[in-house]
């Protein structure tokens, strides 16, 4: 009976309702307007053809092609990415710079945010006793057209301009990965996401930070039974936001005593940084370069990694 009472209540403070609710599977409750899209004046259908530079017989009539394009992962597996036609990649370019940058996604997402980096979602959790990491399975495919159009839709725009908003952007009912609409598309449809977990967060004393599909908590104490609850509800939270948390295979929970790290950076006693292991590979990789020309790495993709070394090194310094 007790437990009964105490699951009903952590549904009604984190808003988790029944997984078969048809509202959330079928009408997903967008984030609330931010203040600064309130500059937005008109948002016809003539007006979001005004800010993407082409007439509304164009918009209507724009049919996104996209090529499907096959890559390994890092980490094992192939991830499948959705790369859109030169004209509908300039189209989603104009709409992220003119409209959608203009948006505040929730301050705990962190991934492909202007004053954002993968560096700072990592140090909101450095020296912590417990860091906790939960990855969203598919989270781009995972992310539907119908939760898109919702969004455009509370902003602001009438039907017809959300309707041509989505289908610019969106791909066989899902934010395709590849297109440049999509990572701040992803922040703005999951504000309610954040907004849960944050709150979830803040009743465990604990930190929350989203990068992506990487989810991050950390706690100040190694409370065991604090940890397990935890990570149990923001399954729930996670799952009836319509996403699959990866809650056994890329499910960790790192205490002081183990190596710490959120979004492949140590957080350990002290600010985030590369791993020893990491940067030993970066030397070998420089050293075989200059030496035989040859190595794991394009010169490119060096000049990529030293970049990131960089900037990690100077949020140390």
């Amino acid at each position: 009976m007790l437990g009964a009472i105490f699951q009903s209540l952590i549904r009604a403070i984190f808003g988790i309702v029944n997984r078969n609710a048809p509202w959330l599977i079928d009408n997903r409750t967008p984030p609330p307007p931010s203040p600064r899209t309130h500059t937005i004046k008109s948002r016809t259908l003539a007006d979001a053809a005004a800010r993407l530079g082409i007439s509304v017989e164009a918009l209507r009539a724009h049919k996104p092609v996209y090529q499907q394009v096959r890559k390994p992962k890092r980490s094992g597996g192939v991830r499948t990415l959705c790369i859109p036609d030169t004209t509908t990649r300039t189209l989603q370019r104009r709409l992220l710079r003119r409209v959608l940058n203009a948006s505040r996604s929730h301050t705990a997402a962190f991934g492909f945010e202007r004053g954002r980096s993968m560096v700072d979602h990592a140090r909101l959790h450095s020296d912590r006793a417990v860091v906790i990491g939960i990855d969203i399975a598919d989270f781009f495919p995972s992310t539907k057209a119908k939760w898109v159009y919702d969004y455009f839709i509370a902003v602001g725009w009438d039907p017809d301009a959300a309707d041509a908003l989505t289908r610019l952007t969106t791909f066989e009912g899902m934010l395709p990965q590849g297109a440049p609409s999509s990572p701040k598309l992803s922040n703005l449809v999951n504000h309610l996401l954040d907004a849960r977990l944050t709150g979830l967060a803040a009743a465990f004393g604990a930190r929350y930070s989203r990068y992506a599909d990487d989810i991050a908590f950390s706690l100040p104490i190694d409370d065991t039974r604090l940890v397990k609850n935890l990570v149990n509800l923001a399954g729930i939270v996670i799952d009836e936001s319509g996403y699959t948390p990866h809650m056994k295979a890329k499910l960790f929970v790192r205490r002081r005593h183990q190596r710490q790290q959120i979004t492949g950076l140590v957080v350990n006693n002290g600010p985030p940084r590369l791993s020893r292991e990491t940067r030993r590979w970066l030397r070998a990789v420089r050293h075989r370069l200059a030496t035989t020309g040859k190595a794991t790495l394009t010169p490119s993709q060096l000049a990529g990694w030293e970049a990131f070394e960089r900037m990690v090194s100077n949020d140390i310094d």
